[in-house]
């Protein structure tokens, strides 16, 4: 009866840790994830988790409705921040540029996905920054404020900034996710973007475990 008992524990323990369910498995150092050294600035208050991306990515694409719904639900200790790469690629530094200026706009809520489906499926062309402003004009943003911020030395500089950050992490491609600047993410550990977004609610786990540790 007693070894019974506990098979019976053993079993229920085992059930737990399934994704999802009461227990998150502890994740993987060097397979699910990779560690950041020296650490990104990060929240001292809250987790941070960055998402490095690229309008011009379609992957970023496909998971970007995804990583919205998930990023809303967040617990309220953890942060979510979403930073656009250019890999020193012209054209997606200027796509980088469109997603400051729409968020100085206060236009990037409503536009955030439209970039992505201008692109990916009605293939809109951003080949220079004129074009870039008529399409935002035509989305109802206003054209001055957009093409100020386009054009802005700030602009610039945030750009460069993310550039930096995503170099310091080591990622090799989008979409990227870093948890309180420790933790990199390990894309092909993962066997779909819902099991990506799994295994970093495993590491916002650990990273939650080790500030306590501390």
């Amino acid at each position: 009866m007693k070894r019974l008992v506990t098979l019976l524990f053993s079993a229920l323990l085992a059930w737990l840790a399934l994704p999802g369910l009461g227990l998150a498995a502890e994740p993987l150092a060097g397979r699910e994830f990779k560690a950041i050294s020296p650490p990104l600035a990060s929240t001292k208050d809250k987790i941070e988790v960055i998402e490095f991306f690229s309008y011009g990515c379609p992957h970023c694409s496909d998971f970007h409705p995804l990583v919205s719904k998930w990023s809303a639900g967040l617990p309220k200790d953890v942060t979510f921040r979403r930073v656009p790469v250019s890999f020193n690629r012209p054209e997606w530094a200027r796509l980088a540029r469109i997603f400051y200026a729409l968020e100085t706009t206060g236009d990037l809520a409503k536009l955030d996905t439209a970039v992505f489906i201008a692109i990916h499926e009605q293939r809109v062309a951003f080949k220079t920054d004129e074009a870039v402003v008529a399409w935002a004009a035509g989305k109802g943003v206003d054209r001055k404020k957009f093409a100020d911020a386009m054009s802005s030395f700030a602009m610039q500089s945030k750009v460069q900034r993310g550039d930096q950050d995503a170099t310091a992490a080591r990622i090799g491609g989008v979409p990227a996710l870093a948890v309180d600047g420790k933790f990199l993410i390990n894309n092909e550990a993962a066997n779909s973007y819902e099991d990506l977004l799994r295994i970093t609610d495993s590491v916002i786990a650990k990273a939650r475990q080790d500030r306590k540790g501390k």
